[in-house]
C-alpha cells in the first residue's frame, strides 16, 4: 500500500487541487492541517527541508513537493507509478 500524506490547511486552494488530482487517482492519503498544529508544521518544514509553503506531499517517504510538482508528475506520466509502488 502506498503512504501519502499531504501537509495542508484550510483555504488553500493549492491544497485543495492538489487533494482532488489525489480522490480523481483514487490515492487515499493522510491529511495533515499544519496551520492547527505547530508541531505538525514543524515536522513538515523537518521533512522538507525547511519549505513553508503548502501543500507540501510525500509519497512512501519521498518529498514531492507543492501542488506543481505533483501536477508535473502526472502530466509526465510518473504519477500512477508512483501511486501503485511501482
Amino acid at each position: 500500500m502506498t503512504d501519502i500524506i499531504v501537509y495542508s490547511g484550510p483555504h488553500c486552494p493549492y491544497c485543495d487541487r492538489a487533494k482532488a488530482l489525489l480522490k480523481k487517482k483514487g490515492a487515499a492519503f493522510q491529511d495533515i492541517d499544519v496551520k492547527a498544529d505547530a508541531a505538525q508544521l514543524a515536522e513538515m518544514m523537518q521533512k522538507s527541508g525547511g519549505r513553508r509553503t503548502i501543500p507540501q506531499i510525500f509519497i512512501n517517504g519521498n518529498h514531492i513537493g507543492g501542488c506543481d510538482a505533483l501536477y508535473a508528475l502526472d502530466s509526465a506520466g510518473k504519477l500512477d507509478t508512483l501511486l501503485t509502488g511501482g
